[in-house]
This record gives structure tokens, C-alpha cells and sequence, in this order.
């Protein structure tokens, strides 16, 4: 490995100037327990950003999935259909709730959610009487799924969405912001997204009264007495004080944290675009994506290398590049459960998967730095045409 360059990472945290003010404020006002100005501040702005009529801040991403499936009451034996080219924690809280998922392919324009596919496990879900309780809804590296005829399929059969916004804060569809359309929404503040609170997540709604229910639960669900009184299960879900801070003076930046993403996705398409074998995640023509990461595929045939080997390149040169997400039904933990594919005999996932290759994006990446990560993609992939 080339150690004489500063190691460039995928999706570095990028801290501004404000996080520290509201830090200082907790401490100096001694707010340092998990309750605080910041948190409720936090929600409040938050949901004006995106539209949302509320919002709770919680520990992470996947917590908030959970408790949006709580309140729909997801419980032994159900089903929830949700897309499978996602990270786990956008299944595993199915799980939690004694539910099993149902795995959704997706489509090669968007990578999200295939209509398609949802459509024939819904058809399959009526014939055996059986519907699913929620449908979760990925929307990947940024960009929204296309929601319009995914939601009427759900309305058709009256089933709510969870919309797991977790890498597409800040992107919108026909000008609504990601996470607001489905009956919930999920944003992840986890250290690699667009904005962090080093971990951290949120749920939004306009049903204020389930988010009282998941602000409850996410507190271990104390009751209002002057004892410790329970009458159902919580969890330890609350978001700090500090680190809601810490989101505060992330969110301020949000814009311009997105306008440098994109700038950076557009050079590397225009520098790699051209070379044969090369396909790159654009921009759906309904929306505008944060362009959270930039990802590709290289064709193995076309340009006789693959995404690992462009991966291991950049790994001696200090860069860091992945591979895109390994689909669910091809998860060991989940190879057991019902998959829908794009189609009968052919998978879209399967082949982003193998072909798939997420770069460095962060919006403290240099100009010095992305050059030195688009020679060497050249260099790879040139040396073998």
C-alpha cells in the first residue's frame, strides 16, 4: 500500500463552524444528559427542512425503522415487503418484531424499488390472502425510488410506506423531499452520510401522534408518574443532547454540503463516462439526487477488469472505494426468505452487485485528491482495452 499519501476515505464526516457553538452551550448549561434544548430543536428544524409535520431524533437509522414499524404494528407472523439492494439494517428491524421480510429486486434506471417486482408479490400476496403489513422503500446513494406508481400499487391494496431515506436527505421526487412520502420516513446520521451526528437517526411523519408514541417507546416507554412506572416495552432509542448539537450545526450546511456532492459526481462522469464498460447511477429525470456517493458499474467483459480489482488498485493507493450493497436474498441470514426479481429469469440487483463500485465522495474531497482516484480508474481499466 502507497502510505506517502494521505489515505482518502469514501465518506468522511465534514464538520462546519456551527457544531461546536452548540456543543459549548450544552456543556456550559450542564445539558449533558440525554434530554435537551438541542434535541427538540433538532426535530423542529429538521422537519421544517423536509416538510414534515414532526420528527423524533433517535440513536440511529435503524431504530427509527423499528419504531415506525411499531407503530404500525408489525408483530409475530406478519410481513413487511422491503427492497433487497440495501444495507441490513433496512431488513433486521422486520426481524426484531417477530415479522419476516419479503425481498423486492429493483429497477436498472433508478436501482431502487421495482415497480414491477412489487407489483407480482402483491398479486401473489392476494392470491394467498395473505398481504404484507408495511412496505418498506430504499432510497439509494441518494436518489429517490419512483415513487408515484410504487405508492399506488400500495394504495390499491391499502398499505402503508416506510420510506428508509437513510442515504437521501436532502434529495427530492417531483419537488417533495425524500422521507416524506410514504407514512413515515427514516433519515441516518451515521458518520459516513451526507450529515452526521456520529451516530444518529430520525423518524418524520405528519401523524403527530405516532411520533408521541415512538418519542415514548424510544425513552424505554416511562410512564408520567414521579416513580420509575412501565406498562409496555421501550428501548434506549433517545438521541443526546450533544450530539442532536452536533446535528444542528450539520443541518445549516446541508445545502451546500450537497451542491459540492454533486460537483464532484459531475467530474467524475465527465472524466470516466466515456470508457467503454462504464455505467454510471445518473440522475432520474423526476427528482434531484444529494449525490450522496458516486457510484458505477464495470462491465468485466467490455473492459476486461471488475469493480474488486479497481477496489484492490485503489486499496495500495491509499484510497478507499466498496463495493455496492450485497442484495438481502443473497444474504446468508436471509436466504431463506421470498424474493421478487426484476423479472422471472433475471435479477437486477445480482448484476449492480457484482458489477457495482461505490468511489470516494465526500464533500471534503479536493480536486488534488479526485484526480489522483480518476487516474488510476483509468489506468486500470485503460490498461486492459
Amino acid at each position: 500500500m502507497n502510505r506517502s499519501s494521505k489515505r482518502i476515505y469514501l465518506s468522511p464526516p465534514h464538520m462546519g463552524e456551527k457544531e461546536q457553538q452548540f456543543i459549548k452551550e450544552a456543556f456550559d448549561h450542564n445539558w449533558i444528559a440525554p434530554v435537551g434544548p438541542n434535541i427538540n430543536l433538532f426535530e423542529r428544524e429538521l422537519a421544517e427542512y423536509v416538510g414534515s409535520k414532526g420528527a423524533v431524533a433517535l440513536s440511529s437509522g435503524t431504530a427509527a425503522i423499528h419504531l415506525a414499524l411499531r407503530c404500525l404494528g408489525i408483530g409475530n407472523g406478519d410481513t413487511v415487503f422491503c427492497s433487497t439492494f440495501t444495507f441490513v439494517a433496512s431488513a433486521n428491524p422486520i426481524v426484531y418484531e417477530g415479522a419476516e421480510p419479503i425481498f423486492i429486486d429493483s429497477d436498472l434506471e433508478t436501482w431502487n424499488m421495482c415497480p414491477l417486482a412489487l407489483e407480482r408479490a402483491f398479486i401473489d400476496a392476494k392470491n394467498s390472502g395473505k398481504f404484507p403489513k408495511a412496505v418498506i422503500v430504499v432510497n439509494l446513494y441518494g436518489q429517490s425510488a419512483n415513487m408515484d406508481p410504487i405508492v399506488k400499487i400500495c394504495e390499491h391494496y391499502n398499505v402503508p410506506i416506510i420510506e428508509d431515506a437513510a442515504e437521501s436527505l436532502g434529495a427530492t421526487y417531483k419537488g417533495k423531499p425524500s422521507g416524506t412520502i410514504g407514512k413515515f420516513g427514516i433519515y441516518s446520521f451515521n458518520g459516513n452520510k451526507i450529515i452526521t451526528t456520529s451516530n444518529g437517526g430520525m423518524l418524520v411523519s405528519d401523524d403527530i401522534e405516532a411520533l408521541n408514541k415512538a418519542r415514548h417507546w424510544s425513552t424505554q416507554a416511562k410512564d408520567a408518574f414521579n416513580y420509575y412506572h412501565h406498562t409496555e416495552i421501550g428501548y434506549n432509542y433517545r438521541l443526546s443532547n450533544i450530539l442532536a448539537g452536533i446535528g444542528r450545526g450539520q443541518l445549516m450546511v446541508l445545502d451546500d454540503r450537497i451542491k459540492v456532492r454533486r460537483k464532484i459526481f459531475n467530474k467524475y462522469f465527465d472524466e470516466l463516462s466515456n470508457l467503454d464498460g462504464i455505467e454510471f447511477l445518473l440522475e432520474a429525470p423526476y427528482g434531484n439526487s444529494n449525490h450522496w456517493l458516486t457510484v458505477l458499474t464495470i462491465d468485466p467483459i467490455i473492459t476486461g477488469t471488475s469493480a474488486e480489482k479497481v477496489i484492490d488498485l485503489l486499496e495500495e493507493q491509499n484510497i478507499e472505494a466498496r463495493r455496492v450493497w450485497k442484495p438481502m436474498h443473497l444474504q446468508p441470514l436471509y436466504s431463506h426468505c421470498k424474493y421478487y426479481p426484476h423479472e422471472n429469469s433475471r435479477s437486477i440487483s445480482d448484476v449492480l452487485f457484482a458489477n457495482g463500485i461505490c468511489l470516494p465522495s465526500g464533500s471534503n474531497l479536493t480536486m488534488e485528491e479526485q484526480d489522483r482516484i480518476i487516474h488510476f480508474v483509468k489506468k486500470e481499466i485503460l490498461s486492459k482495452a
